[in-house]
């Protein structure tokens, strides 16, 4: 089977695939004060009745990206495959610094270049709101990074003095009549009203029509205030995009692109 982990600011997605199967999800919190030993500890006992064949790793925080490589590598006697610009990804990423680009969007617009024609916008609603734009002839331009629905949440509470901390939920007027529900419209219908109008900007500046396509954990809330609803949503989305650049570094062809960066990941881990 096919281990694929999305590593997160909040969170460390565990996705297993047993061929084009999607069998089960495990999510740990992304604790920088772990050990190696203590993740390895942790994924042999989650999986413990799979046999994990392979593992894929895309990650944005970077103080977990040596040692959960060398806890995966270890508790499964196997070498996984660590995302970056350099591996084969069968899209060309055409941002200024390719580097910058976090893992989890080069899996997402992997993702949908391999299943949708033409272009996609691709929005990830997680601890940052993210737009992957990627265009028909499978480049991927960039797109735009704004602060996740429980980003803004907290950041409300942690700078002011009078807002209370509420949980995020339904709005049910754009008009708050008391302090929760302000917040709700500003925060929930907010965030709707910024995927429509820059849906909307970003399809103007590609010059051709788009696929919307949504992922995280909200998208469902924010698609009850969208002027136009997404055309997909897939909750799985990274995972699959992840699940794709493996089977593209895994073949006689590809994989020699990416052993230098194995290498050089053990060494810095051992």
């Amino acid at each position: 089977m096919l281990l694929t982990a999305d590593i997160g600011n909040t969170n460390i997605t565990l996705g297993l695939f047993d061929g084009e199967v999607y069998v089960n999800e495990f999510r740990l919190a992304s604790d920088k004060d772990l050990t190696g030993e203590e993740y390895e500890n942790i994924l042999k006992s989650l999986f413990k009745d799979y046999k994990i064949d392979g593992c894929v790793i895309g990650s944005v925080v970077e103080e977990l990206n040596i040692k959960f490589k060398r806890a995966v590598d270890n508790a499964f006697g196997i070498t996984s495959v660590f995302v970056d610009c350099d591996v084969n990804l069968d899209i060309k990423i055409k941002t200024d610094n390719p580097r910058e680009v976090g893992a989890d969007r080069i899996a997402n617009a992997v993702a949908v270049a391999d299943k949708y024609k033409g272009a996609v916008i691709v929005i990830d609603f997680g601890t940052a709101t993210t737009f992957d734009i990627i265009n028909s002839k499978r480049e991927f331009l960039g797109g735009v990074i704004a602060p996740g629905i429980n980003t803004q949440m907290k950041c409300l509470k942690s700078s002011t003095s009078k807002l209370p901390k509420i949980d995020v939920s339904i709005s049910q007027r754009a008009v708050g009549h008391n302090t929760t529900e302000a917040i709700l419209s500003g925060v929930i219908r907010g965030t709707a009203c910024m995927v429509d109008g820059l849906v909307a900007q970003c399809e103007e500046e590609l010059n051709e029509p788009v696929t919307v396509v949504a992922t995280g954990g909200y998208c469902g809330l924010i698609a009850n205030y969208l002027k136009r609803p997404f055309d997909f949503v897939d909750q799985i989305l990274t995972l699959q995009g992840l699940k794709r650049i493996y089977e593209l570094n895994t073949n006689k062809t590809s994989v020699n692109c990416n052993l230098d960066i194995i290498s050089e990941l053990q060494e810095i881990a051992h």
